[in-house]
């Protein structure tokens, strides 16, 4: 016959020791997770600047089609009804784009536009440059 000795009442819950572990592993994770999520985030601003310039310029091409010059604003493509709405710029997270006028004359059309952030994107590439 096998006799169980009782040498006190276990205790239930954790250690020290094994909250510390459960600590260290979930500091592991955050650390590597967060650099992804921002270099997730990076590249979601930078795809979006990308297709805002594409569709601003295909805008203006088509207002330079149709009326024989450039337009005056980004604005008057908005009046008269070539885009819904100016986009937001992701990096700047503000409405105002760069107009590049034709040959630097206040008095001529935005033939191109570009972003105002400062620096550059994690291709290495200036954002004025998309």
């Amino acid at each position: 016959m096998a006799y169980r000795i009782k040498i006190g009442k276990m205790k239930k819950g954790f250690t020290f020791i094994e909250l510390i572990a459960v600590m260290v592993i979930i500091s592991l994770l955050v650390s590597i997770a967060v650099p992804r999520y921002h270099y997730a985030i990076e590249r979601a601003k930078i795809s979006t600047l990308k297709q805002d310039l594409f569709i601003l310029r295909k805008v203006i091409d088509e207002y330079y089609s149709d009326k024989g010059f450039y337009p005056k604003s980004l604005e008057s493509l908005q009046e008269e009804s070539y885009i819904r709405s100016i986009p937001i710029d992701p990096t700047t997270k503000d409405r105002l784009w760069e107009e590049i006028r034709d040959d630097n004359d206040i008095n001529s059309g935005i033939k191109d536009v570009r972003s105002r952030a400062q620096g550059k994107s994690y291709e290495g590439i200036s954002y004025a440059d998309y």
